[in-house]
């Protein structure tokens, strides 16, 4: 173990600017902290929006160091902390949003509460893949829309972050599981266990009355937002249909639902990190999450190319250009 009380970290100097190796002050575990050694980095487009300052909603002015995913090892408590030692290995959303330190970096001190054991079974490359897209599944499937067995649940997006852990969890659940993508990524999502719609083949009306008899979807997830959230209004079972998003900017006209009978939740995964309110929740989310992973019931879709501290510059450029295979993930 390093004696120093500095730090490798990334930082970003303001909007658009490169990412820079600096060294800095390790921080201390304040009262409800711990302070974790830092292994794995997972990497988000909202990571991308804030080093392009297009991110108001995250609060994260720059400079900044980013990363909000994170997986690790304890090295400190902080003043109050219980339930927690010195070695166990963790993983959280726990970083890098609302002025926080983020997780490209060595080390950082983080509430306790939004922390969870990492699961067993994953490396901490895989577990540092997780967290924000598992907690995003999570809250609208299970904790808005109650997702249960025998429901019929559409996931727009099913092969992207949000999207392939909401088939998988939707899947464990006993659900019968539908998700949209294009012809490249069937396989991806048959293989998580979902009929396949291809949506550039096929309009709302058109699988609606394939695989519902006209009725309707129990649940519908969109996690691509814009035109797709309309057509999910559409797509939502008459009286009983439920539509989630986790992408409901710009104007959307709610007459389709509501024609429908059905009801709609938004998701926002920050809000514990900006408020404060409900951050126990985020970590029983990835306890409860961790025994699925244990069981065999979900695994993250990782882009198959390594990077570190010194070459994240080129995990970045492939999240800008869209080329990224799965989850693309930081090792520190």
């Amino acid at each position: 173990m390093s004696h120093s009380l500095e730090m490798n970290a990334l930082l970003v100097d303001a909007a658009n600017a490169p990412l820079r190796l600096v060294s800095i002050d390790r921080p201390a575990p304040a009262a409800g902290q711990v302070l974790v050694r830092i292994k794995a980095s997972g990497i988000n487009p909202l990571d991308a929006k804030i080093r392009a300052g297009q991110a108001g909603h995250a609060r994260q002015p720059l400079p900044a160091i980013l990363g909000m995913d994170l997986a690790g090892v304890v090295e400190a408590l902080g003043e109050g902390v219980s339930g927690w030692a010195v070695g166990d290995e963790v993983y959280g959303l726990a970083t890098g949003i609302g002025g926080a330190q983020g997780s490209l970096a060595e080390f950082a001190a983080v509430d306790a509460r939004l922390l969870a054991r990492k699961p067993a079974n994953l490396s901490m490359r895989e577990a540092a893949a997780l967290p924000l897209v598992l907690i995003t599944a999570w809250e609208g499937l299970v904790d808005r829309a109650r997702v249960g067995a025998d429901q019929s649940v559409l996931i727009h997006g099913g092969a992207g972050g949000v999207g392939h852990v909401a088939v998988q969890i939707a899947k464990a659940f006993g659900a019968r599981v539908f998700a949209t993508g294009s012809a490249m990524q069937q396989a991806q999502i048959e293989n998580f266990g979902a009929t396949f719609i291809d949506y550039r083949q096929q309009g709302v009306e058109e699988y609606v009355a394939l695989h519902t008899a006209g009725e309707g979807f129990d649940i519908v997830y969109d996690t691509v937002g814009g035109e797709t959230l309309d057509r999910s209004f559409q797509a939502a079972r008459i009286y009983h249909g439920h539509v989630l998003s986790c992408l409901g900017w710009g104007q959307h006209s709610l007459a389709p639902l509501s024609f429908r009978g059905a009801t709609y939740s938004g998701v926002f995964t920050l809000l514990p990190l900006l408020t404060g309110h409900g951050r126990e929740h985020h970590g029983q989310i990835l306890a409860q999450a961790a025994r699925l992973i244990e069981a065999g019931q979900l695994k993250p879709l990782l882009d198959p190319r390594r990077f570190t501290l010194q070459t994240a510059e080129e995990a970045y450029t492939l999240l800008a250009g869209g080329a990224a295979q799965g989850r693309l993930v930081i090792e520190i």
